[in-house]
């Protein structure tokens, strides 16, 4: 039942309102002491010729004498009409649409029809997978579980650096110091070891950056003997990178990069060409930008190369003819916001009108104190060895809290990598995250271990309690009408809502703290109400609403990409 809308219809008929000027105007009070939903009626002063107070006093006035069996009461609150809904019939509403619904409580059909390319993660290619790609792969496996849960036909691009200046670094490094068997036994790690003697090297020898560039021509060229080594570089990188994809219980429909454009943006820059959006400056190709307050989107070098603007023109060109987009989002950090900004506008400005549906999609630092990441340096800390810390860590904290816990190496890793992605979408994206262990790891904060400690606890409770969560189990919604469990109830209510909020918004961070509210609503019900008693309908009642919250946890934590043990 929508309570928004069934209020809104009542309002209508005392206010002479639209429902759809009615509907927005709803309000939710700071406190459900005060009510569950509020009308103002400042609105409603000048064409009833009253001080708001008296408008709302005689509105509720009027409701009272004919209240309808989903609401309790209607209350004036100085210039506000407040609503109090009936709990009993609202816990037989809440629990009857989960227990139908099952796992897909909060999806909805609002997508259907409708296509998104999310393109998200992108490492770079022969270089370590590493914390400063924490951020785009989270943020956008959530957005693309919500988009999916919400119906509509998402395409999952992971569009990876694969093409570039590094590549005539990486193979000179190999030709002069690697070799095939310290490759194939060592991967990544191997190729930014010769990545960074490179530079080392180079410092003092400038010849070595000659060569580097001239690998670049040869590849551009199609050098049989770059390509392949190229290509083995590509290869050995994505076993590397899918493997830690599938510790975060993630994949893409499409791993592209950024050679698959190569010889494709001639095309481009004629284009660009045609709809005289080019212009000459200092011996580049341009197109000038001061008109919209920002800096000229080059097109061209000098010497006529192309640049990350004409590939991702290029790219965004071949999307949508290929996948008739509604919507492409990129997730990257808000330091790119310029470059997306610029093209974008150029695609704009070159007549596509589904440019409008290109978003980029910002976000925060994850922040350590000691300073910026380089692959360069070699000082970068690797994906791995943090999922591997924060797995160990938190094996720690079950050996000492429950130390005869079955299959403890999974349930580690699913808490520990959980802590981690839940750490850095609890917070707004463009917010920088703060890294803390002791804070992630906390199983009594707003955190994930929190979240999933409470879903475990849901899952002893209902396997104690005999509970069968695959059926439509009775409840009598008058022994679960207390406060407490309104509360907890109203959060499940809220949840589809918070859905398509956080896709509205691009904002996994809606659900995460949907998540923790739940969770804590639910564990103050739990100490204050014992749900095992003898009672059998009584007990019945509180097993519902148990699964309800198991049911709502794992399908939030799930949006967010994280696990739902049933045991911690």
């Amino acid at each position: 039942m929508n309570y928004g809308q069934a209020l809104s219809q009542i309002l209508t008929t005392h206010t002479g309102l639209p429902i759809e000027e009615i509907l927005p105007s709803i309000e939710t009070p700071p406190d459900s002491k005060m009510g569950h939903m509020a009308f103002p009626c400042f609105r409603l002063a000048k064409t009833l010729k009253k001080a708001p107070p008296l408008i709302a006093g005689d509105i509720a006035m009027q409701i009272n004498e004919n209240l309808p069996s989903w609401l309790g009461e209607a209350k004036a609150t100085g210039p506000y009409v407040n609503f109090f809904l009936n709990h009993a019939e609202f816990a037989n509403n809440v629990l009857t649409a989960t227990q139908a619904s099952g796992e897909k409580y909060g999806a909805s059909s609002i997508g259907t029809g409708k296509n998104v390319v999310m393109d998200y993660s992108s490492p770079n290619i022969a270089k370590p997978f590493h914390v400063g790609h924490l951020g785009t792969t989270i943020i956008g496996q959530s957005l693309d579980r919500i988009y999916r849960f919400l119906g509509y036909n998402v395409t999952s691009i992971n569009y990876l650096g694969d093409w570039g200046t590094q590549f005539g670094k990486v193979i000179t490094a190999y030709l002069k110091w690697g070799n095939k068997d310290s490759v194939d036994a060592r991967g990544i790690d191997e190729l930014v070891d010769l990545y960074v003697r490179f530079h080392e090297e180079a410092d003092n020898d400038s010849t070595l950056n000659d060569e580097a560039r001239a690998w670049v021509v040869k590849l551009q060229d199609g050098d049989k003997e770059g390509l392949a080594l190229w290509r083995w570089f590509v290869d050995l990188s994505l076993v590397e990178y899918k493997k830690l994809y599938k510790r975060l219980n993630m994949d893409f429909d499409v791993y592209g990069g950024e050679s698959h454009y190569n010889g494709k943006m001639d095309a481009t820059v004629d284009l660009l060409r045609k709809k005289e959006l080019l212009k000459e400056s200092d011996g580049a190709q341009i197109v000038d930008l001061e008109e919209y307050k920002m800096p000229p989107c080059l097109i061209l070098r000098r010497d006529g190369g192309t640049l990350y603007p004409t590939r991702d023109i290029t790219a965004a060109i071949d999307r949508f003819n290929t996948y008739n987009f509604d919507l492409c989002l990129y997730v990257t950090g808000q330091e790119q916001a310029l470059h997306f900004a610029q093209f974008f506008k150029v695609l704009e400005l070159a007549g596509y009108p589904w440019a409008k549906g290109l978003l980029h999609i910002p976000y925060g630092l994850f922040r350590f104190e000691h300073g910026k990441l380089s692959t360069r340096h070699g000082n970068v800390i690797k994906m791995e060895e943090l999922l591997d810390e924060a797995v160990a860590k938190t094996k720690a904290i079950i050996e000492e809290k429950n130390p005869n816990l079955a299959d403890k190496d999974t349930v580690a890793e699913q808490v520990g990598i959980g802590a981690l992605v839940f750490n850095k979408l609890y917070t707004n994206r463009i917010k920088d995250t703060v890294f803390s262990w002791d804070l992630m790891l906390n199983f009594e904060g707003e955190t994930g271990p929190y979240v999933q400690y409470t879903h475990a606890r849901a899952c002893s409770v209902l396997e104690k309690g005999g509970y069968n969560s695959g059926a439509s189990n009775h409840f009598d919604p008058t022994l679960i009408a207390e406060d407490e469990a309104f509360e907890v109830l109203r959060l499940i209510y809220d949840f589809p809502a918070k859905i398509e909020e956080a896709a509205a918004k691009y904002e996994p961070f809606i659900i995460a703290r949907q998540l923790v509210a739940l969770a804590q609503a639910f564990n103050f019900y739990y100490h204050k109400n014992i749900i095992l008693v003898d009672d059998v309908n009584l007990r019945e009642s509180r097993l519902a609403l148990v699964a309800a919250v198991r049911q709502m946890l794992q399908i939030g934590l799930g949006l967010l990409g994280i696990a739902a043990p049933s045991a911690m």
